[in-house]
C-alpha cells in the first residue's frame, strides 16, 4: 500500500480571515468481474464479484463509524452498487452523478487489453501514450475526461462548503483528481495505485485551493485490495 500521513482537517486560518475547507472522501468500486479478466470497462458495466462483495461490506463498515454529511456515486452500476451498501449501513441517500463517470473509452470498451492490442493495435498504442488530446474513437481524450472530473467535483465542494462529502467513483476519476491536485501531468504512465475499494481524502477551500492528506488507504480491506497498475 502506498499513501500519505494523515493530517487533521478543520477550518483553517489565514490571517485574520476564515477559510471554509471541504472534505471530499474519493472511493473506489469494489473489484468486478471486468477487473479480474483485465477487461476494460469505461462506460460499459461488470457487476462486483464476491471479492468485490467483501470490499464493498468492509468499505461500507468504515464508513458507517465516521461521520459525514452527503453520499455520491457514479451512475454506473459498479460504483453504485458500492454506494448502495455503504447507504444501507449509514441511511444516507445517493445522489447519483454522471459526472463521475470512469472515462468513455468507446471501442475498446469490453475487450481484455490483450485483445485490444491484437484487434487494435493503433488505436491501442495512441491510447497508451498518454497523449492528452487523443480521442479514442467513439470515447473521449484524456483532457475531456480530466475537465469533466474536475468541474464536476469542484461544483460538488462548493455546492456543499464546509462538510465532508463521499463519493463513490472509478480509477481512472482517482488517477484524473490526483494529477490534478498533485499538478502531475497527464502526459505519462500512472504511478500510483488505484485500489479497489480504497479511501482517498482530498481537501479544498472555498477558494478552491486542494489538497490531498489521504491516498490509497486500504486499512479496512486488509488483502483484499487489487492494485491495477
Amino acid at each position: 500500500m502506498i499513501g500519505w500521513l494523515a493530517v487533521q482537517i478543520g477550518v483553517s486560518v489565514s490571517g485574520d480571515r476564515f477559510m471554509t475547507v471541504s472534505r471530499l472522501i474519493l472511493l473506489r468500486h469494489g473489484e468486478t468481474l471486468w477487473n479480474q479478466e483485465n477487461r476494460i470497462q469505461g462506460h460499459h458495466d461488470s457487476a462486483l464479484n464476491a471479492k468485490g462483495l467483501i470490499q464493498a461490506e468492509a468499505l461500507a463498515g468504515r464508513l458507517a463509524g465516521e461521520a459525514f454529511d452527503v453520499l455520491y456515486s457514479s451512475d454506473l452500476g459498479r460504483a453504485h452498487q458500492t454506494a448502495e451498501r455503504i447507504a444501507s449501513r449509514t441511511g444516507h441517500a445517493i445522489r447519483l452523478d454522471a459526472g463521475m463517470r470512469e472515462r468513455n473509452l468507446g471501442m475498446l470498451e469490453g475487450l481484455t487489453r490483450t485483445e485490444v492490442q491484437v484487434l487494435h493495435p493503433e488505436v491501442y498504442a495512441r491510447y497508451r501514450t498518454f497523449g492528452v488530446e487523443y480521442i479514442v474513437p467513439g470515447g473521449e481524450s484524456a483532457q475531456q475526461f480530466i475537465t469533466r472530473v474536475v468541474v464536476t467535483f469542484s461544483i460538488i465542494v462548493r455546492e456543499h462548503a464546509g462538510k465532508t462529502v463521499v463519493a463513490v467513483t472509478h480509477g481512472g476519476v482517482l488517477d484524473a483528481m490526483y494529477r490534478h491536485v498533485t499538478r502531475i501531468s497527464w502526459d505519462g504512465e500512472r504511478r500510483v495505485p488505484l485500489l479497489n475499494a480504497s479511501y482517498n481524502c482530498f481537501t479544498c477551500t472555498r477558494e478552491g485551493e486542494w489538497s490531498l492528506p489521504v491516498w490509497g488507504d486500504v486499512a479496512h480491506l486488509k488483502d483484499l485490495a487489487l492494485d491495477d497498475i
